[in-house]
């Protein structure tokens, strides 16, 4: 599989973007009126995704732009030729020239390398500073730069689009979200013999072209990659519900590569992979980069801390340890899925489960049976009115689990409780429902037993928090051992 072919192009909003500046060019060369330029844009726009096959070659974008930006520039000296009386001199029309400039492109809305890729204008000062400020969109077309309005209107255009069509977006993560995956060098030659044997000597490597199985030996790589268990069901029906991206954090060559072996025919991402390279701030993710208005996005991923001014998109995963360099690297101690000879469920697993989340989600926001705008709707909303339903009623006491001296509010595990709709306790009392221990012999575990209330570990709310669903109490005990205190 090479690592050199460029990421798939298929219809997209984002892959029909170069469609969308070729109408803005010859919409100014034509003397069209800035109301025109958005006719125009909403009906490119508002094409069905699946009707649009815009196919760019991005090693001809440099010529084809160039090309491009002389029409308008050729029809504006014919007029001004047109307009000027013999006696007209240079200056008269520099000064034509640039007021002009100036009605075409107040201000410049996104950049090609050194020019505007509405008006041409080359690299000056002034241009410069605007380009600086512009947010790169490299995995569009590379050197493509785009200013805050330019953002702006394209979001509000393609959400009317997208609302027309009764979709969100959906941001998806790949490592430990959709799969998993190890250096051959990393691979202990345990692992390898139960992988061999159960995978790679019943399924064709991608190496042979072959993307149907779900364990992959990338050798350009040097890499495994084990897909999750439901991904491709999973992102079939999404597709439904959702224009998709995926985000991640490594590699673009890396990124491609896993776009492929998730989406071989190029149906459910086309050029929306985002890699490492396009974040705007380092070792962060943001909606920033996304075509996509926030109150319309959701994210999948499994690293909550990634995604700093956006978690109230966020749906977090249960990570995805398939290999055991993969536990290794996040100092968990337990044995891998592969170590364990064993993987997650199809029908109940991870994804599975997540999938009827993002159904409820789109459910929810798209309740209404007649046609909107959707003005004011919030898919941030959404999520937290859900995610607040999932341990409602239930009354919470934690027995040894926190640190002293450190406000218990502040921990993580009673945060979730509270976040999924649970009430907290210091104290015990009757409305006590579950009482999280690690420690039978502690008095709240104790009287937990007497009262016959809930008596689970920590497991059990980090897993309800996953799955966005109560999980089985008796699932969740606590292991036997001697100990006492409150």
């Amino acid at each position: 599989m090479s690592l050199a072919a460029e990421s798939p192009v298929h219809s997209s909003s984002s892959d029909d973007f170069a469609s969308l500046l070729e109408t803005d060019l010859l919409s100014n060369s034509s003397g069209e009126s800035p109301e025109r330029d958005e006719d125009i844009l909403d009906e490119i726009t508002s094409e069905s995704v699946s009707e649009r096959s815009a196919v760019w070659d991005s090693t001809d974008y440099e010529e084809i732009e160039l090309e491009r930006i002389k029409r308008p520039k050729i029809c504006e000296d014919e007029e001004i030729k047109e307009s000027q009386s013999s006696n007209a001199n240079q200056g008269e029309l520099d000064n034509f020239k640039e007021s002009t400039s100036e009605k075409v492109c107040p201000p410049h809305p996104g950049f090609y390398k050194d020019m505007c890729i509405r008006c041409g204008e080359q690299k000056d000062d002034e241009t410069v500073a605007r380009k600086e400020t512009a947010v790169a969109f490299n995995y569009i077309h590379k050197d493509l730069k785009l200013g805050a309005e330019e953002v702006a209107r394209l979001r509000a255009t393609d959400l009317k689009n997208l609302y027309r069509r009764r979709k969100l977006y959906l941001v998806l993560d790949l490592d430990h979200t959709l799969l998993n995956s190890t250096r051959l060098v990393d691979v202990s030659p345990e692992e390898e013999a139960y992988l061999n044997a159960t995978y790679l000597n019943k399924e064709t490597s991608s190496s042979n072209g072959d993307t149907s199985g779900t364990l992959f030996k990338l050798e350009p790589l040097h890499m495994l990659t084990k897909l999750r268990p439901f991904v491709r069901t999973f992102l079939k029906e999404a597709n439904t519900m959702f224009e998709m991206y995926v985000y991640t954090m490594g590699e673009r060559a890396y990124a491609l590569e896993m776009a492929k072996l998730l989406d071989p025919s190029g149906v459910y991402f086309g050029s929306r992979v985002i890699s490492q390279g396009d974040s705007t701030v380092r070792h962060q993710k943001g909606l920033d980069v996304v075509l996509g208005s926030e109150c319309a996005v959701v994210i999948l991923d499994d690293t909550e801390h990634v995604w700093h001014k956006h978690k109230e998109n966020l749906v977090l995963m249960e990570r995805y340890h398939f290999f055991s360099s993969s536990c290794r690297q996040f100092n968990v101690h337990y044995k891998s899925l592969s170590e364990l000879k064993r993987d997650e469920s199809e029908s109940d697993g991870m994804l599975a489960s997540i999938l009827n989340v993002l159904k409820h989600i789109h459910q929810m926001f798209y309740y209404q049976e007649v046609e909107t705008d959707f003005n004011g709707s919030d898919v941030r909303k959404v999520l937290k009115t859900i995610q607040s339903e999932v341990l409602k009623g239930c009354r919470l006491v934690f027995s040894r689990i926190f640190p002293t001296n450190y406000p218990v509010e502040n921990q993580t595990l009673w945060r979730i409780a509270e976040q999924l709709g649970a009430s907290c306790s210091k104290e015990l009392d009757e409305a006590v429902t579950h009482v999280v221990s690690l420690d039978l012999g502690t008095e709240k575990a104790r009287w937990a037993i007497q009262r016959k209330k809930h008596l689970v570990n920590p497991g059990w709310l980090e897993a309800t928090n996953y799955f966005w669903k109560r999980q089985p109490e008796d699932q969740f005990p606590i292991p036997s051992k001697n100990g006492g205190g409150s």
